[in-house]
């Protein structure tokens, strides 16, 4: 018996068989520090299929990774640009995986993806950090600036592929493929935020006229409405469909994924992405600009389409990217036709979601209208026969006699996950702090906002985005926001409506329900607290909202705005050091309104 377990074990040595709960040290496999890591480590992986309970371990190192040598899928990224990536990490059908990096540093060059989970179930990626040699944007750095000709002279940075300027328009080299001036942010560097009113130096391709003044500088007229301040940092990225196409961390159609002690400091997309997947837990992963950068991810920190379980995040801090903390939502697609029956021809309904597994027998979805954005018939998925990325047939269970005319749509109603946010960091980024669009339960608790447009989103959209998730549950409760909307000074804490087209309308029921924004503090230079069209049980009580001096104060907008909203409470919530009338304003149809013991702001005449 003895020489038959020690034949087997010689065996797993020769052969490098890995069994569960084994701990591979990365080192033992070639995979060290200076040389392109990215052969070694996918041969690594690929020799994982089949096994669980594994550990992958990295000393403490720098690790290169580059696209020339890295395995090549089409892979299909929802809010990103579908093509054939480039894979460092590919994650595929593991169970039970362990991904520590040590402390680790894994550095990228060029359009190459991370780390990418593909239908695994109980991932921990843990202890490293992501960053890329040279980012997917440029910083042009203000040195000089002439009123009088609407010009300034700029330092680029990243150098390391330089620059060219053809028949006057700017070009801006990368690893191996270049970009004119494309969607682009002006960076305050006295705050690391966004500029206040950014837009007066926002990057215009078209009317720019550039010329090479130095090695690394270049003077750019009638590029911006009036010429940046000397010291701005003007950030560009390229533009759509080529700007998206590197996310960080891709989780797809997985379940029970941990990210722990992960820092982000670039991505040519989104820090993390996350669809069709279930529980997914973050603490202390980091979203930031490394010293040398003011800007960090080309998109949005994390983003949640069409998931399930519970989303957690606590102990991050999510600064300096060009788009939203946060964003989770289901998804409409488009009813192209009915055949009578029970079966609908589909299509997906925005470019960035073409790819996105919508639905599977079982799941329950909602018939809505696209002309209200309201329910009409909640049912099951009985079939689902996939053309091709964008045109899906779904055979239903049942559907209603006396279904409507007029432009519909589908709404999944299985995949929509609770959220829990506690103790993060959201700020200095351009757009928004949090968009909350699920059916789930939602607590947003002891957190800090500080945005450039709204603090938190609640919306929901058939028209652009075709982000679903008309919310049911949600308690927004001690949390700091710190000078929300500096981008325009138009924003508000709290932006609770569905987004509609001028040929939509509401319809006669409340499109959101049940928004709790209770017992937070607010730094405001504008007195904007909340802004609700079409909520059904709204609650703003006990916010304490305290002038501030740190942008230009005042506004001409409503403190607080309600349109064809019912059971709305505002109670107990205290305006402190404003000079100017804070008001309330209501439309016609707003129905059982309470406002009462507010300090500071002004009551209709129709209340009591």
């Amino acid at each position: 018996m003895k020489s038959i377990l020690a034949t087997i074990a010689l065996f797993l040595l020769a052969s490098h068989c890995v069994l569960a709960g084994d701990v591979i040290n990365v080192a033992d496999h070639g995979i060290v520090p200076g040389e392109d890591a990215t052969p070694k480590v996918n041969r690594l992986i690929e020799s994982l299929e089949g096994q669980s309970g594994v550990t992958l371990e990295f000393p403490k190192g720098v690790y290169e990774f580059y696209p020339e040598h890295a395995i090549e899928k089409f892979r299909a990224v929802t809010n990103h640009d579908n093509s054939l990536k480039r894979l460092a990490f590919p994650l595929f059908g593991l169970e039970d995986f362990t991904l520590d990096g040590g402390g680790s540093t894994f550095l990228f060059y060029g359009r190459i993806c991370p780390i990418t989970l593909f239908q695994c179930g109980g991932v921990t990626l843990k202890n490293f950090s992501i960053d890329w040699d040279t980012p997917f944007h440029h910083e042009l750095k203000v040195v000089q600036r002439n009123e009088k000709d609407n010009s300034f002279v700029a330092e680029i940075s990243p150098m390391k592929h330089g620059f060219e300027v053809t028949d006057g328009k700017l070009l801006l080299n990368h690893y191996d493929w270049q970009d004119m001036i494309g969607q682009n942010i002006a960076m305050d560097p006295k705050t690391n935020a966004p500029y206040w009113q950014t837009k007066r130096y926002l990057l215009k391709a078209k009317s720019a006229k550039a010329t090479k003044v130095g090695e690394n500088r270049v003077r750019l007229q009638a590029a911006t409405k009036v010429p940046p301040p000397v010291g701005a940092v003007l950030c560009t990225y390229g533009n759509a469909p080529t700007n998206r196409l590197a996310q960080a961390i891709h989780v797809d159609q997985s379940k029970d994924t941990t990210i722990e002690n992960v820092t982000v400091y670039a991505a040519g997309g989104m820090a993390l992405i996350a669809e069709r997947s279930e529980n997914i837990s973050l603490d202390n992963v980091v979203v930031t600009s490394t010293e040398k950068r003011v800007l960090a991810t080309r998109a949005d920190a994390t983003h949640f389409l069409g998931c399930k379980g519970l989303v957690k995040l606590t102990n991050c801090r999510f600064e300096h990217m060009a788009d939203d903390g946060i964003n989770v939502h289901g998804a409409y697609i488009k009813i192209n036709e009915f055949d009578g029956e029970r079966t609908f021809q589909c299509e997906i309904s925005h470019r960035q979601q073409t790819g996105l597994v919508f639905a599977e027998p079982g799941d329950k979805v909602m018939i809505t209208s696209r002309q209200t954005v309201l329910p009409i018939y909640e049912t099951t998925v009985e079939d689902v026969v996939i053309h091709d990325q964008q045109f899906v047939s779904i055979t239903l269970k049942d559907v209603p006699s006396d279904l409507p005319a007029g432009p519909l749509s589908l709404e999944n109603l299985t995949w929509y996950p609770d959220v829990e946010m506690r103790d993060n960091v959201i700020r200095d980024n351009r757009a928004r702090g949090a968009l909350i669009s699920t059916k789930g339960k939602v607590l947003i608790e002891n957190n800090v906002f500080s945005n450039q447009m709204h603090g938190i989103l609640i919306e929901g959209d058939n028209k652009a985005w075709y982000e679903s998730g008309g919310v049911r549950d949600v308690t927004i409760t001690n949390n700091l926001f710190g000078n929300i909307g500096y981008g325009t000074g138009e924003n508000y804490p709290l932006y609770v409506s569905p987004l509609l087209l001028p040929e939509q309308n509401l319809g006669d029921d409340q499109y959101h329900g049940n928004v709790r924004f209770m017992n937070n503090r607010l730094k405001s230079f504008n007195g904007l607290l909340a802004y609700a069209v079409s909520v059904k049980g709204l609650v703003l009580s006990g916010n304490v909202i305290e002038l501030s001096e740190d942008y230009p104060t005042g506004s001409e907008l409503p403190s607080i705005e309600l349109d064809h909203c019912k059971q709305v409470t505002i109670q107990d919530n205290q305006f402190i050091g404003f000079d100017w009338p804070l008001r309330v304003k209501q439309s016609v149809d707003n129905t059982e309104v309470v406002i009462k013991n507010n300090q500071g702001l002004s009551v209709p005449s129709d209340q009591p």
